[in-house]
């Protein structure tokens, strides 16, 4: 049976009893782990060799930050409104944020920059961030619900605060929403290809952000890979309703005319959604946004640009 939210966008029985459970248990994490984060701040500071340790690797990562996307950064602030909603405002309350029906009770990551509130579109600058990822070839729907649980017991096991948002990255969508040819479909998959490398890719990945990267190490954890990703610079439209991909596709279609509207950037990288809420929040007043890396266009006779990382 198929259902359809108010804005039209259906979901399958099936799909929703997942989407609903998922919700559910991300909605427990925050609630339960946000108030962690908090505690975390207000903890007493390391023994020496452990902060020396965690100070090297959080320069390592402040260096990281400089490369890549610095020279597509460069000049840039954080946030600025380029297309959309121009008058569409997130306000932010202490470590809320506020943008009509929707709502951010769940801290960012630090140096994130503020949401983009829903219609808006934003030109944005992230720094590197440590995340926490599994990632698959199931349909990301699908995907969702199956990376909660191992990325969830990492951070409970870590004793790792809940941050927002939830990121998913699309390498199965092109910057105008349509299927790579990267990723066969079969069936309710995607087939992971070999890339230019010969590394196998994923359709997609989930992550959860640290806050800071003196929460932990690197590495893995079971199916968990932790790593730094790198900066970017990426075009990003806020979005309001239910979180899948049919939804994701309608910010891409948006996202992709602003693109063709102008002459100074272009896509550089995979479709990513940053997912804001847990079911606290009625599936209409949902905030998320959808994201595509940018690059600079080259000039005539200018030397090719720096790609902008993508995400792995």
């Amino acid at each position: 049976m198929i259902g359809r939210d108010s804005d039209g966008v259906s979901w399958s029985q099936g799909l929703r009893a997942r989407a609903a459970m998922l919700l559910a248990l991300c909605g427990v994490a925050m609630g339960t782990l946000t108030g962690a984060c908090r505690a975390q701040d207000a903890k007493p500071p390391k023994q020496a060799s452990e902060s020396k340790n965690r100070a090297g690797s959080s320069e390592a990562a402040a260096k990281h930050s400089l490369s890549g996307a610095a020279s597509e950064a460069a000049g840039l602030p954080p946030l600025q409104r380029v297309g959309g909603d121009k008058d569409a405002k997130a306000e932010k309350r202490g470590e809320n944020y506020y943008a009509g029906a929707c709502m951010i009770t769940t801290p960012l990551p630090v140096g994130y920059p503020d949401p983009t509130p829903p219609g808006a579109i934003d030109l944005k600058v992230y720094p590197s961030v440590r995340r926490a990822e599994v990632s698959g070839t199931t349909m990301p729907d699908y995907g969702m619900y199956q990376g909660f649980f191992p990325l969830f017991n990492h951070i409970k096991k870590r004793e790792i605060a809940m941050t927002s948002p939830v990121e998913m990255d699309y390498r199965m969508l092109k910057a105008d929403g349509t299927q790579t040819k990267d990723h066969e479909r079969s069936s309710d998959a995607y087939k992971p290809t070999e890339n230019d490398a010969g590394d196998k890719e994923a359709a997609w990945t989930m992550s959860f952000l640290y806050r800071t990267p003196e929460l932990g190490a690197t590495g893995e954890d079971g199916r968990v890979e932790i790593r730094d990703a790198e900066p970017l610079v990426v075009v990003a439209i806020g979005m309001k309703g239910s979180y899948m991909l049919a939804r994701v596709k309608i910010g891409v279609a948006k996202l992709s005319a602003w693109l063709e509207s102008q002459e100074e950037w272009e896509a550089a990288g995979p479709v990513r959604a940053l997912y804001y809420n847990g079911p606290e929040v009625s599936r209409a007043d949902q905030w998320s946004e959808v994201q595509l890396p940018v690059k600079r266009k080259a000039k005539v006779g200018d030397a090719p640009a720096p790609n902008v990382p993508e995400v792995k």
